[in-house]
């Protein structure tokens, strides 16, 4: 005589103990392939002075020169506010 095959029960929590650690297994994935080394020679391309923040210092200066005229504030650029010292 042979002996029934019994298939594993499976219950809300050991499937959604699956679904997390594959959830957790999948954005593992995605977030390891974005990652990308840089070789020395292509470090030139990617610093152009056209990619910073502020790509022409003296004119930066100059807006700067005129922002602290008009407002008689100085600093505080990137911060919200304005020259009365009100918040």
């Amino acid at each position: 005589m042979t002996t029934p095959v019994t298939t594993p029960v499976t219950t809300p929590k050991t499937t959604a103990v699956r679904i997390a650690a594959t959830l957790v297994a999948l954005i593992t994935l995605l977030a390891s392939v974005g990652c990308a080394s840089v070789k020395p020679w292509e470090r030139g391309y990617l610093g152009r002075t056209d990619m910073a923040w502020n790509p022409d210092p003296l004119e930066t200066t100059r807006k700067e020169h005129v922002q602290f005229s008009k407002e008689a504030s100085l600093g505080g650029g990137g911060i919200g506010g304005g020259g009365c010292g009100c918040n």
